[in-house]
């Protein structure tokens, strides 16, 4: 399954994309928008994924948005496995409370870490109370794919993203291998995250292999 990831500025213009999408992520981070405008995406739209990253909204508001996207009907909450404890639980806790899934994600962006960190890394997910733990690394070599893709070993829900042009292999099998979706870009261009294949490449691999 392709999980089409959204980082569109105006409300109008994500409600308009997410027509033609069975299943997309909307990065409000890099959006400009209200509690309004966080309980319209989310109420016309059965299976999104909200996600509002640090480092550029405050906590306090970051927290106050995922709330509301929650309460309007979103699928899935994507929290940092880094964020404070009280941060993730009552966040958690509220998900759980109106049929929302949580993701705990894990972003390296310099580096994969060896094996025995990555399962670490991978119980403290679902030890934070991961519904779907998502794991996402920096890649340099072959090597660095395999072991991220090794990690869909643990039979539990796992997503592994590698970052960086050498990883966008592990973005088109790790479907095929448990991961329960991977991520795309819109189109060309509008790419969230490095080594993003856009959907409509994504979707042309996947009927060629279909075919073979």
């Amino acid at each position: 399954m392709i999980c089409v990831s959204i980082a569109e500025k105006s409300t109008k213009k994500s409600l308009e994309v997410l027509k033609g999408l069975n299943f997309a992520e909307i990065r409000l981070d890099k959006m400009s928008v209200t509690v309004d405008d966080v309980r319209k995406i989310f109420s016309q739209h059965p299976r999104l994924i909200a996600t509002c990253r640090p480092g550029v909204i405050e906590d306090k508001k970051r927290k106050l948005l995922l709330e509301e996207a929650i309460s309007a009907g979103a699928a899935f909450v994507d929290l940092e496995l880094e964020a404070s404890d009280v941060f993730k639980e009552s966040l958690i806790k509220k998900a759980r409370q109106s049929g929302c899934k949580t993701i705990i994600s894990y972003h390296n962006f310099k580096k994969t870490p060896k094996r025995a960190e990555l399962e670490h890394v991978v119980r403290w997910c679902f030890n934070s109370g991961a519904d779907i733990a998502k794991i996402a690394c920096r890649v340099s070599s072959r090597e660095d794919n395999a072991r991220l893709l090794g990690l869909l070993e643990d039979g539990r829900p796992l997503v592994v993203v590698a970052i960086g042009g050498l990883g966008k292999i592990t973005r088109i099998v790790s479907p095929f291998l448990g991961s329960p979706f991977t991520y795309a870009s819109l189109e060309r261009g509008k790419e969230t995250a490095e080594g993003q294949l856009d959907r409509e490449t994504l979707k042309k691999i996947y009927e060629t292999l279909r075919t073979i």
